[in-house]
C-alpha cells in the first residue's frame, strides 16, 4: 500500500499558495492597465480586463490626446514619461557609482589594512544599521535645504551616496574570505595599497560588486520619500514621485487608475529585466558573503 506523502503535499500547497499571493498583485495591475476606467467602475471585481484597451499605455507614452484620454475615463492629465525616466536613470546611476566606489574603499580598509581602532570603528559603523531610515529624513532635509541643494541632483545624492553601513559590511565579508597571498606578493613587489585594491582586490570582487551595484540601483530606482521631499521641480523629479503626482492630477471624480497602473508597469519593466538577467548572481553573491 502506497503511503500518502502528507509532508510533500503540504509543502506544495504552501508553495502554490505563496506563489499565488505573490503574483496576483502583478496580474491585477496588468488587468487594470488593460481596462477602460468607465468599465472598471461598472465591473470592479472582474478578474479579466473590462473594456479591453491599450489606451492607458498610449496615454503614458504620450501617444494619446487629452480628448481620447477623457473618452476612456482618463483624467486628461499627462505625464512626460521620457523626462522622468531620464531623471530616474541619472539619479540611480550616479548614486550607484558613488555608493559602490566609496563602499569598496571603506570595506578594503576594514578588511585588509591594519590600523588602531579598526574593529571599534567598524562596530560603530554597524550601529547605523539599527537606525530606521525614516528618522534621518528630517535632519538630512534641513541640511540639504540649508546648503541650497533642493531641486538638484546633488541634493538627491548627498545623504545616501557617501556612506552605507550595509554595503560596507557586504563587501567586507567577501574580502575577508579572499586569499591574501596574492596581495602580500604584490606588496612585496612594490605595489602600494591603492594599487593592490584597484589591480587585484577589485577584480577578485567583481561578483559582489555587480550584485551590490544592482541592489543599489534598484533601491534608488524605487526610492520615493526622499525624492518627494527634495525634488519638487520636474527637471529633477524621478519617476516614482511623478507617478504620485500623476495619480493626484485628476480633475474628475477619481484618478486615472488604468493610466497609473500602466505607468507603474512601464516603470517596473527595467527592474524586472535586471532581476531576470542577474537574479542568480545576486543570490550566489549573497551566499558567498556568509549572510543568511
Amino acid at each position: 500500500m502506497t503511503r500518502f506523502p502528507v509532508g510533500r503535499t503540504l509543502a506544495w500547497t504552501y508553495l502554490i499558495g505563496f506563489l499565488l499571493v505573490t503574483v496576483f498583485p502583478f496580474y491585477w495591475i496588468l488587468r487594470t492597465a488593460l481596462s477602460n476606467n468607465y468599465s472598471l467602475i461598472a465591473h470592479p471585481s472582474s478578474l479579466l480586463p473590462t473594456g479591453f484597451t491599450l489606451g492607458a499605455f498610449a496615454r503614458v507614452l504620450g501617444l494619446s490626446s487629452a480628448a481620447d484620454a477623457i473618452a476612456e475615463g482618463g483624467s486628461g492629465a499627462s505625464i512626460d514619461l521620457a523626462l522622468f525616466v531620464r531623471n530616474s536613470v541619472i539619479y540611480a546611476t550616479l548614486l550607484t557609482v558613488i555608493v559602490v566606489f566609496c563602499s569598496v574603499i571603506a570595506a578594503y580598509a576594514f578588511a585588509r589594512l591594519q590600523w588602531r581602532g579598526r574593529n571599534a570603528v567598524f562596530a560603530i559603523f554597524l550601529t547605523a544599521l539599527m537606525i530606521p531610515g525614516i528618522m534621518t529624513l528630517l535632519p538630512n532635509f534641513v541640511l540639504v535645504h540649508d546648503l541650497g541643494l533642493t531641486n538638484t541632483f546633488a541634493g538627491l545624492l548627498l545623504p545616501g551616496a557617501l556612506f552605507s553601513a550595509f554595503n560596507i559590511f557586504f563587501l567586507r565579508q567577501f574580502m575577508l574570505g579572499l586569499s591574501s597571498e596574492v596581495e602580500e606578493a604584490a606588496l612585496i613587489d612594490g605595489l602600494g595599497p591603492l594599487g593592490v585594491l584597484f589591480r587585484i582586490t577589485i577584480p577578485m570582487t567583481s561578483g559582489p560588486l555587480t550584485t551590490l551595484g544592482l541592489l543599489t540601483f534598484i533601491n534608488a530606482w524605487n526610492d520615493y520619500f526622499w525624492p518627494l521631499l527634495i525634488a519638487n521641480d520636474p527637471s529633477v523629479r524621478p519617476l516614482t514621485v511623478a507617478l504620485g503626482v500623476f495619480a493626484q492630477a485628476s480633475p474628475q471624480t477619481q484618478p486615472d487608475f488604468a493610466g497609473l497602473m500602466a505607468a507603474a508597469l512601464v516603470a517596473a519593466f527595467p527592474m524586472l529585466v535586471l532581476f531576470v538577467i542577474f537574479g542568480k548572481r545576486i543570490v550566489n553573491s549573497i551566499g558567498f558573503t556568509g549572510i543568511k
